[in-house]
């Protein structure tokens, strides 16, 4: 007998730009209840910088929105969220085109998700210009900072212009730990 209940994967939540400084504030507590007031269940969070993993509905692409619409509604302001099925970040774990850099420096090594894939074009344009190292792959930009990402003169505001969409970027230890609490939680 087949179950009329849609199925239920994990999503990775990562909000942008948030617990940065004084201002855009989200608590870890904000963030589970706007997860729970957008239909996510069993809302965890990590690391209190705007990290989130929940369980809802397999193929519901208004994951982001809804999450992003609850926290306005409860803060205020506009908080930009990007929700990636578990399958999909884990793809991205998967998909590692510094397996050097991760093994020998995971910190240094981010991960920029956007809403939209990221232009290969205008990340070779922006790889020209600086020491860092770029690579496109899953749609996504992964950066080696090589010399440290508090050494790094690239600002959001570069990468986004770059990636041709705005962008959040998590270290490859922080996105690690994200896939391994999807996968618990599925």
């Amino acid at each position: 007998m087949a179950s009329s209940e849609p199925a239920r994967t994990a999503y990775v939540v990562l909000l942008r730009g948030v617990n940065l400084g004084p201002h855009r504030r989200v608590s870890a507590a904000d963030l589970r209840e706007a997860a729970a007031a957008a239909g996510l269940d069993d809302a965890r969070t990590y690391a209190n910088s705007g990290n989130l993993v929940g369980t809802g509905d397999a193929g519901d692409d208004a994951v982001a929105a809804r999450v992003e619409a609850a926290l306005a509604d409860r803060l205020g302001g506009d908080v930009r969220a990007v929700a990636l099925p578990a399958d999909r970040a884990a793809a991205l774990l998967d998909a590692d085109p510094f397996p050097d850099a991760t093994a020998d420096h995971p910190s240094h090594v981010q991960v920029h998700v956007g809403p939209d894939p990221v232009d290969p074009d205008g990340v070779a344009a922006l790889a020209e210009k600086n020491p860092e190292r770029f690579a496109v792959a899953e749609g996504v930009l992964f950066v080696d900072y090589v010399d440290g990402i508090g050494r790094s003169r690239l600002t959001a505001a570069a990468l986004d212009r770059a990636a041709g969409t705005w962008t959040t970027g998590r270290n490859w230890n922080t996105l690690a730990r994200l896939v391994a609490m999807a996968r618990d939680a599925t």
